[in-house]
């Protein structure tokens, strides 16, 4: 049974990590820290943790979890994990999105190729029934070759545009990006805010692949609604993969396959899909850490892959010109497109 801990109480992704736990096999869940002393105390009644600290280096130290839920800001991703690593804590689950801006991405990068640290980020999408049914269709070859990948969501880049990547390369697996072309406005979610989730509000990429497949991704208002529009933004995400032979169409609330002239659909609760989906992440960590050729899906490497896409795509719209992938971010990429934006 693995000792498992979340750092960072607030929010319903914490609800998500710990509810999870429901449907975890070899895990439970034994310490939690916060640095609000009443929401640590709130949070650990509710699911019953013993544990509790207010320093997660003292939680590492005392606790010596396994595994670790990072539920924070993105401008304390790096920090943390040089802890963990520091503390020998083996595997870690970050939220998203992984960084906040070029220099950020830089120093997580560095981190990534010196580290033997296990961590995989919070994508829980990825591992819902219904998607992975779906993906694991369009790896079978049901819809034959593919041709065209589009994704969407009504929140920025930021809060939700790595989801959407995520999506990408889970219909796309071993296939990498080569270049990105897009356009970007809006700079209210450029502004300085203690979460420091910088997008713009709204943008539009063309990704190719080296596969020959191009992929279109938009984010923001632009983003087509997949449920009435007075519903949350954050239920709006969706992703369609179309192939040689028909296409596969995932959202928060519905899915739908029409291969060979034969068109399927139905519903699904997003709530249920989800908790299940955090589940199988989890659990799926486990793996990795029993066998290190199980490398999770959710790994760092890729994660770092999408998080360049972001960065390329804003080059992209500053200089009006297609950019090649990876690229070296420029400094200060989030301050000239906020000026930019500004103008």
């Amino acid at each position: 049974m693995y000792k498992c801990a979340i750092v960072g109480v607030s929010g319903g992704r914490a609800q998500g990590h710990a509810e999870a736990y429901r449907h975890i096999r070899r895990g439970a869940l034994v310490a939690v820290s916060s640095r609000q002393q009443d929401k640590l105390e709130a949070f650990a009644d509710q699911f019953g943790v013993a544990e509790r600290y207010t320093d997660y280096r003292r939680m590492f130290e005392h606790a010596r979890p396994d595994l670790v839920h990072v539920n924070t800001p993105p401008h304390v991703r790096l920090e943390i994990l040089e802890a963990a690593e520091a503390a020998g804590i083996p595997a870690l689950i970050i939220e998203k999105p992984l960084a906040c801006q070029g220099e950020d991405f830089i120093a997580i990068r560095d981190f990534a190729k010196r580290t033997t640290v296990k961590v995989a980020i919070n994508h829980q999408l990825h591992f819902h029934p219904r998607r992975m049914a779906l993906q694991n269709l369009v790896g079978e070859g049901a819809i034959g070759e593919i041709r065209f990948v589009e994704a969407s969501a009504r929140m920025n880049l930021a809060y939700q545009g790595t989801h959407s990547l995520q999506a990408i390369g889970a219909f796309l697996p071993g296939a990498t990006p080569v270049s990105v072309f897009g356009q970007v406005s809006g700079a209210m979610g450029l502004q300085e805010t203690r979460g420091q989730h910088y997008a713009p509000d709204q943008s539009l990429a063309k990704i190719a692949y080296d596969t020959g497949v191009h992929a279109v991704l938009q984010c923001g208002a632009n983003a087509p609604l997949v449920r009435p529009a007075d519903e949350a933004l954050h239920t709006h995400k969706r992703i369609a993969v179309y192939g040689a032979r028909g296409y596969v169409q995932w959202t928060m609330w519905s899915w739908e396959t029409f291969i060979d002239g034969v068109h399927v659909g139905g519903a699904h609760a997003y709530p249920e899909e989800d908790i299940l989906g955090q589940a199988g992440l989890t659990e799926a960590m486990f793996d990795w850490l029993e066998d290190d050729a199980a490398v999770h899906p959710l790994n760092l490497v890729l994660a770092l892959q999408d998080f360049n896409i972001v960065l390329g795509l804003y080059m992209s719209a500053l200089h009006h010109s297609v950019v090649a992938l990876p690229v070296e971010p420029e400094p200060d990429l989030i301050g000239k497109l906020r000026r930019a934006l500004e103008a």
